[in-house]
């Protein structure tokens, strides 16, 4: 019999338990200040059983326990982090950040050194390729472009980014993408559900999405305008974004300059619960 040693006994989940067991133990809130580098793949999955284990999927209220991280997230940072947990990192990540999210809160973001240095968030790319593969619950918020393939099947999170590469949204079931910027080719490839907001002044965007499942709209009502700006507010509170705070600050027009990506078939089911629950009430 030939075993395969995995490192877990070295993982670095394994510092971040021992410091969160006021909160794994009876929910006390903590705050974990650590550095990370790329060889720590996976980070936060370890922990996020521990949640799991104890208080199923309810998890924990949002933000018991914190994480502020600075370095450079490893593959796979946050898979599959359960709600209750958040994890932030002063720097930037890998392929595959928030893989599977499950109610859990990412941040990613550039530091103030490195701006103030001259450094660009949002013409930069701060996080890989394949970011919030099948998650289910959750948030993320991006300061900076994400690689290709972003929330390809994503099925309920939320997702605020600044620029995405190809492939954007591909075979998306559910959950909310907000795009502060440009995005690649062949976007919406298989999105049956969800909904997808992508700030387009120059009407650049019609031509690189894949029309095939989805229809293109403005955000007309009230209400809707109005949870895109709390989703692009949360952005700024998390992660310091200029550009979605200059949204904010003329949002009467930058409302004007996003394209809705919805869905057909997402768009009609959407419609006849509507009328179902309008007729019973």
């Amino acid at each position: 019999l030939t075993t395969q040693y995995h490192g877990l006994d070295i993982a670095k989940d394994n510092d971040i338990i021992a410091k969160a067991q006021p909160a794994l133990n009876d929910g006390t809130p903590v705050v974990i200040e650590d550095d990370i580098n790329n060889l720590n793949r996976t980070f936060g999955t370890m922990l996020s059983y521990n949640v799991s284990k104890k208080y199923g999927q309810a998890g924990l209220p949002h933000d018991t326990i914190t994480m502020n991280l600075k370095g450079h997230g490893g593959q796979s940072f946050g898979f599959t982090l359960a709600k209750g947990i958040t994890a932030n990192i002063e720097g930037d990540c890998n392929d595959y950040a928030g893989k599977g999210l499950s109610g859990g809160k990412i941040s990613i973001y550039p530091s103030k050194e490195v701006i103030s240095d001259g450094f660009v968030p949002e013409d930069n790319v701060v996080v890989g390729n394949v970011c919030l593969y099948g998650a289910t619950s959750g948030k993320a918020f991006f300061r900076g472009k994400a690689g290709e393939r972003f929330c390809v099947r994503n099925s309920g999170a939320l997702a605020v980014v600044e620029g995405i590469g190809d492939h954007g949204a591909e075979y998306m079931t559910g959950g909310h993408l907000v795009c502060l910027g440009e995005t690649g080719r062949n976007f919406a490839a298989g999105m049956s559900g969800g909904v997808a907001y992508i700030y387009d002044p120059d009407n650049k965007f019609p031509e690189r999405c894949n029309m095939g499942l989805v229809g293109l709209e403005n955000v007309d009502e009230v209400a809707e305008k109005e949870e895109l700006y709390d989703y692009i507010k949360e952005h700024v509170e998390a992660t310091g974004s200029t550009v979605g705070q200059n949204m904010l600050e003329d949002w009467d027009n930058a409302a004007k300059n996003f394209v809705k990506v919805m869905p057909h078939d997402y768009k009609r089911v959407l419609e006849e619960r509507a009328a179902a629950a309008a007729e019973a009430a």
